[in-house]
């Protein structure tokens, strides 16, 4: 049986005006430095209302070996200088991000992902 990783739902809410620049960010600026940080990429989802309208939340969900590991990789993306440029350049029109929310998950043991 595979050992069981722990997950990190994470919750982005941008600025008005700012959420299809904080996906093409992510897209475009953060996929590869989270593969060389060992952060396994799960999913990644623009939160719709009851209407079936986009709203201002940006959710992804990272999978790592333990929440130490986790800790390392964030430590390690956070210091990389084309994170810093990136992210730099991703806020010439002003911050993306208004707010920001993480959460571990860890799957119980009839969970199907783990």
């Amino acid at each position: 049986m595979a050992e069981r990783r722990i997950f990190e739902l994470r919750t982005y809410r941008a600025h008005p005006g700012k959420l299809d620049a904080l996906v093409k960010h992510f897209r475009d600026d953060d996929l590869d430095l989270f593969e060389r940080h060992h952060m396994d990429m799960v999913a990644f989802w623009v939160a719709k209302d009851a209407e079936g309208q986009p709203t201002d939340s940006f959710v992804y969900l990272l999978a790592f070996e333990s929440q130490d590991a986790a800790k390392a990789a964030w430590k390690a993306f956070l210091a990389d200088p084309d994170f810093t440029e990136r992210n730099r350049a991703s806020q010439s029109d002003g911050p993306l991000v208004a707010g920001a929310e993480s959460v571990f998950l860890e799957p119980t043991d009839y969970s199907p992902l783990v």
